[in-house]
C-alpha cells in the first residue's frame, strides 16, 4: 500500500473508532476522501469570476462512487464548517446511509483581515479569485463583494454544481445550523426550484431569529419595535436582489419540504448555549427569550398561519445545547436529516 493509500485507511479507521466512541471526529481535507476526510473542492458559479469552495465527502474525479443523496451542512457564524461536515457526516453513518449519501459542507469566504471574529481552526483562508463576504452578509442573503452573486444565489449555484458532478442523486437536503440555520431559513423562500426528479429538502436547526411572513406582531410591540416587521426578521424592505416578491417568497415557503430542529437545553443563558452571541436586538427579543422558545414561538406561527396543513414538526432533541455535533448526530434529528 502506497502512502496515499495508508493515509486514507489510517483515516477510515480512525473514523470509525472514533464513530463508536462517540468522540469528535477531525477531517483532513488535505487528501483523500472517504469516511471521516473531507476533499476541499471549488467552482466558479456561472456568469461569475470568483470561486466557491466547500468540503465533500466524495471526489468526483477519482472516486465517484454513486450517491443517490446529499446533505448539504451549512456552517454557523464562525464559519465552521469542518465541524458541520463532520456532524452531518456522522449522522448519515449512524443512520446507514453512507454508502448512498454524499455529504457536502460549503465555506463562505470572508477576507483574511476581516475574518478575526468569524475565523474556524483548520478551515482553509480565503485565496485570490475567492467569492468573498463578511463575518455576516452571508447569513440574510446579501451579495459578495463586487459581485451580484447574493449568497442565495451562491447556494442555488451550490445545488446545481453536485447535481453535475454527481448526476445520481436524486435527494438534496440542505441543512443549516445557528447561523447557518438563519441563512437556510430566509434562503428557502428564495431558492431555485430543483429540476424535475430531484427532491429538494431543507433542515432549520437552532436559529438565534427568525424570517416571519405575516404581520403578527401585536400594536405595542410594533410601536416599540418596528424593526420587528423588516428584513431580516419580516419581509419589509425586502431586498430587490433576492429576486421574489415577498407573497412569492411566502407561497414557495409554505410549500416547501422543511423540517425544524432544537436543542432542548438552548433555552437559557447557561454554558453551552453561547447565549452571549445570541441576537438580543428587539426584534429577535420579540421572537422569545432564547432559542428553544423563539423556535416553539415559529412553529406556532406557522401551525396558525403559515402552513396549517400539513403540519410540520419541531424536533427538541434531548441532552443537547446550542451544539451542532450534539444535534445533527443524534437518533432524533435522523429523520429530519437523512429521512426515515
Amino acid at each position: 500500500m502506497n502512502t496515499r493509500g495508508l493515509l486514507s485507511w489510517f483515516l477510515k479507521m480512525l473514523g470509525s473508532a472514533l464513530l463508536a466512541t462517540g468522540a469528535a471526529i477531525l477531517p483532513a481535507w488535505a487528501g483523500d476522501c472517504g469516511g471521516p476526510s473531507a476533499c476541499y473542492l471549488g467552482f466558479t458559479p456561472a456568469g461569475q469570476t470568483g470561486r466557491l469552495h466547500y468540503f465533500a465527502s466524495q471526489d468526483p474525479a477519482s472516486s465517484p462512487g454513486d450517491p443517490k443523496a446529499v446533505l448539504v451542512a451549512v456552517h454557523g457564524h464562525p464559519r465552521d464548517a469542518l465541524t458541520s461536515f463532520t456532524a452531518a457526516w456522522q449522522a448519515v453513518q449512524q443512520a446507514g446511509t453512507g454508502a448512498r449519501t454524499l455529504v457536502v459542507a460549503p465555506l463562505f469566504q470572508v477576507a483574511s483581515a476581516d475574518a478575526i471574529h468569524c475565523r474556524s481552526p483548520g478551515v482553509p483562508s480565503a485565496e485570490a479569485g475567492d467569492l468573498l463576504w463578511t463575518c455576516a452578509s452571508w447569513i440574510a442573503g446579501e451579495p459578495a463583494r463586487g459581485s451580484p452573486l447574493t449568497s442565495f444565489a451562491a447556494m442555488d449555484a451550490l445545488v446545481r454544481e453536485l447535481l453535475q458532478r454527481w448526476p445520481g442523486l436524486r435527494t438534496v437536503t440542505v441543512a443549516g445550523f445557528s447561523a447557518g440555520a438563519q441563512m437556510v431559513q430566509h434562503y428557502i423562500g428564495f431558492a431555485a426550484l430543483p429540476p424535475a426528479g430531484v427532491a429538494l429538502r431543507y433542515v432549520v436547526a437552532a436559529p438565534g431569529s427568525w424570517l416571519y411572513f405575516d404581520p403578527v406582531w401585536p400594536a405595542d410591540t410594533l410601536a416599540a419595535c418596528p424593526a420587528v416587521q423588516r428584513w431580516k426578521y419580516g419581509t419589509g424592505q425586502l431586498p430587490a436582489g433576492l429576486g421574489r416578491s415577498a407573497a412569492e417568497a411566502r407561497a414557495r415557503y409554505a410549500q416547501a419540504d422543511i423540517h425544524y430542529l432544537v436543542g432542548a437545553l438552548d433555552s437559557s443563558n447557561a454554558a453551552g448555549t453561547f447565549y452571549k452571541i445570541l441576537d438580543k436586538s428587539c426584534a429577535a427579543q420579540a421572537q422569545g427569550p432564547y432559542r428553544l422558545q423563539r423556535a416553539q414561538a415559529y412553529a406556532d406561527y406557522e401551525r396558525r398561519l403559515l402552513a396549517p396543513a400539513p403540519q410540520r414538526s419541531l424536533v427538541i432533541v434531548p441532552g443537547c445545547a446550542h451544539d451542532v455535533a450534539c444535534v445533527f448526530p443524534s437518533a432524533a434529528a435522523r429523520a429530519a436529516l437523512v429521512g426515515g
